[in-house]
C-alpha cells in the first residue's frame, strides 16, 4: 500500500472535519515514506507558524517510525532520546504527528498544528482513521 493524492486528501478531509468539529483552525500535512509532502491544508484563520510545524511533526513521525507524542517522552531529560530534537533537524517532539503503517512499514504520516498539543493528536488520529 502506498499514500498517494487520493488518499492523502481523504485522509486531510477526515482530519479537516474533525477540526471544525472542535472549532478550531488547523494546518493538515500528510507525507509519504520518505518524509516529502504530498498534500497539504491550512484551514481559514489557522496560525502560519502552523504550516511548517504540521509537515515537521508528520516528517519526524516517519523517520521516528512512530507518534511525535512518543518521541517527545523518549526525548526528556533522562531518556534515551534526550537532545534529540537539537542533533537532528526539522524534529518535533510534541504530539500531533502520527505515522502509518503498512504491516511493519511504514508509508507515510499525517501532521496536524493548530491548536493545543491534545487537539492537534486528536485531528490527526482522524486522519489516520480515514484509512
Amino acid at each position: 500500500m502506498k499514500i498517494d493524492l487520493e488518499t492523502a486528501e481523504r485522509m486531510i478531509e477526515a482530519a479537516k472535519e474533525e477540526a471544525e468539529k472542535i472549532e478550531v483552525p488547523m494546518v493538515i500535512s500528510v507525507v509519504d515514506n520518505a518524509g516529502k509532502l504530498i498534500a497539504l491544508e491550512r484551514m481559514d484563520n489557522a496560525l502560519q507558524v502552523s504550516i511548517g510545524l504540521s509537515q515537521q511533526k508528520a516528517y519526524t513521525s516517519v523517520v521516528m517510525r512512530n507518534t511525535t507524542e512518543e518521541v517527545g517522552k523518549l526525548a526528556q531529560p533522562g531518556n534515551e532520546l534526550y537532545g534529540i530534537e537539537v542533533s537532528v533537524d526539522d524534529l518535533v517532539t510534541f504530539g500531533g504527528g502520527i505515522p502509518v503503517f503498512d504491516g511493519d512499514e511504514v508509508i507515510g504520516a499525517v501532521g496536524v498544528s493548530g491548536g493545543a498539543v491534545e487537539e492537534d493528536m486528536q485531528v490527526a488520529q482522524a486522519g489516520v482513521d480515514a484509512l
